[in-house]
């Protein structure tokens, strides 16, 4: 059986939406807001305000049409993911120029500090993986999809280099 990763602990499957239609990073984060408080009951709210206040420091694109938004949520008890697959790609800032498609939405504690780093370097270090990424992109089924994201540790012989 694959090891878990980090993500294993925060990614229900329930949270792996595929294809959804939005037109901007603000109906993205709508969107995302909308399923965290559909799923886990909190505020849609103070979800889309941490976002949107997060992604104003600078974006939060990592490139390759990926993104991860995250904020930090007042009296959260433990950090939670989605991840969402957009229809099609929409513009992120990113420093490749590069629209997103793949975005893992993150939301931890409003004091976490090393859980939501690691977190961080280990959707980093997942999304190096062209193979990965390739896989995220065309994959229908959400269980599928889950099981490629909290089993991937990251594979550096597809990883490519700057």
């Amino acid at each position: 059986m694959a090891a878990m990763n980090l993500l294993s602990r925060i990614l229900p499957p329930s949270n792996i939406v595929l294809d959804i239609a939005v037109t901007s990073k603000k109906r993205a984060f709508e969107q995302a807001s909308l399923l965290f408080e559909n799923h886990h009951g909190i505020s849609r709210t103070a979800i889309f305000q941490s976002l949107i206040a997060r992604e104003r420091l600078g974006s939060t694109a990592l490139g390759h049409e990926v993104a991860v938004p995250h904020g930090r949520i007042k009296d959260l008890k433990d950090p939670i993911g989605a991840f969402m697959r957009l229809a099609e790609p929409i513009r992120f800032d990113a420093s490749d120029g590069r629209s997103a498609r793949l975005l893992f939405f993150l939301l931890v504690p409003e004091h976490a500090t090393q859980i939501h780093l690691d977190l961080l370097a280990e959707i980093a270090r997942q999304m190096s993986d062209s193979t990965l990424r390739h896989e995220l992109e065309i994959e229908s089924d959400p269980v599928v999809i889950h099981q490629l994201l909290t089993t991937s540790v990251g594979n550096d012989s597809h990883a490519e280099h700057p």
